[in-house]
């Protein structure tokens, strides 16, 4: 499901939600995002109400973003792209022992990423968001 629209990603990761619940066949795609939704149990709840805005001024996460940069995250270590974030990932992992502490820590690197690129109006810079990963292995 690739798709700018925002009702169409919401409405596509909650019936992929909704047929894991259901036992249902998924398509690998489904499947990705039902295994990231099911460690997330703060969001079990509110994925199926796609219409839901969520304001981080209002201390609300937004649980489509969160699962869409762990989706995002993952393809980028599925390619390993940019160069060398799976060297950087299985270091995090030694470290913290905890993948998934490991995946939260990068993504906010891509939200940052983001973030910069929206506000400077510029393309995602991804030399930064390389030299912000590896700053995770040093700290």
């Amino acid at each position: 499901m690739f798709s700018q629209d925002r009702s169409k990603q919401r409405e596509f990761l909650a019936k992929s939600w909704q047929k894991h619940i259901n036992a249902e066949i998924l398509e690998p795609l489904e499947l990705q995002l039902a295994l990231i939704v099911q460690k997330h149990p703060e969001y079990h709840a509110l994925i199926n109400d796609i219409n839901l805005e969520y304001f981080p001024e209002q201390g609300k996460t937004n649980p489509f973003l969160h699962i869409n940069l762990h989706l995002a995250l993952q393809d980028q270590l599925t390619l390993n792209q940019p160069t060398g974030i799976n060297d950087i990932y299985k270091k995090l992992v030694v470290i913290h022992s905890d993948t998934h502490e490991v995946e939260h820590m990068m993504m906010e690197c891509i939200a940052e990423m983001i973030f910069n690129s929206q506000k400077n109006n510029t393309t995602l810079d991804q030399d930064n968001y390389l030299i912000s990963l590896k700053n995770l292995v040093k700290n």
